[in-house]
């Protein structure tokens, strides 16, 4: 398949995936008595309302073209913890872990696609279908990193709450650690996430992703 169309469905499937997840975010919170996101008109699968030009277009773009993994973000969905009036307690947790749920979800809905439907499609499409497989199971993976400003840092609120908000005030430090571990310890993701992607889609799968994609 031509590499240019490679890159394209990357980048689509890529944005894609980033827009639910941040939406996801914004439901939740709105279920739980925040309409921060739905004011702020956030609650679409529109990519104009979501795209960050680095997150969303430009490292994505480098990374496809470098044969690398594929990996972004979209501008995240504004929510006020203090109005989770349903939840204070663990409100914050249950909008934070909504998007690598809904990433995981994704992953195991196309997974068993490929599972049910795998011997009568071709090689291309598994491996096509193989990438939204993986690309979605590597960003709930990397987003359940306990590490600020990623979602997984909210577990953190399990344990202790106050180190939890301390956390939350990192800023630009948090997102310097994130590039840091992404830069020597990236790989340990990938692994993690390959390991899920056969056991979701299959050996035979993912067998066919890795002679398309040279993994």
């Amino acid at each position: 398949m031509d590499t240019t169309i490679i890159v394209i469905f990357q980048l689509i499937v890529l944005l894609f995936s980033v827009i639910v997840h941040e939406v996801t975010h914004g439901v939740v919170a709105l279920s739980l008595g925040d309409s921060t996101a739905k004011d702020a008109g956030r609650l679409t699968l529109n990519p104009l309302r979501h795209m960050d030009p680095i997150g969303s277009f430009l490292l994505p773009l480098i990374l496809a073209i470098s044969g690398l993994p594929v990996l972004g973000w979209a501008k995240p969905v504004p929510y006020n913890p203090n109005n989770l009036y349903k939840d204070y307690r663990y409100g914050p947790l249950k909008v934070a872990i909504a998007g690598p749920i809904s990433n995981l979800s994704l992953a195991i809905i196309f997974a068993v696609v490929v599972r049910l439907l795998g011997a009568v499609l071709s090689d291309t499409m598994v491996a096509l279908l193989g990438f939204v497989i993986l690309l979605n199971i590597i960003l709930a993976v990397f987003n359940l990193l306990p590490i600020p400003p990623l979602d997984g840092s909210k577990l953190i609120s399990l344990i202790s709450p106050r180190f939890s908000r301390l956390m939350e005030t990192t800023g630009l430090w948090g997102l310097i650690l994130v590039l840091l571990f992404l830069f020597f310890f990236s790989q340990y993701i990938f692994i993690a996430s390959a390991a899920i992607f056969q056991l979701l889609a299959g050996a035979h799968a993912a067998a066919i992703f890795a002679s398309f994609s040279g993994i």
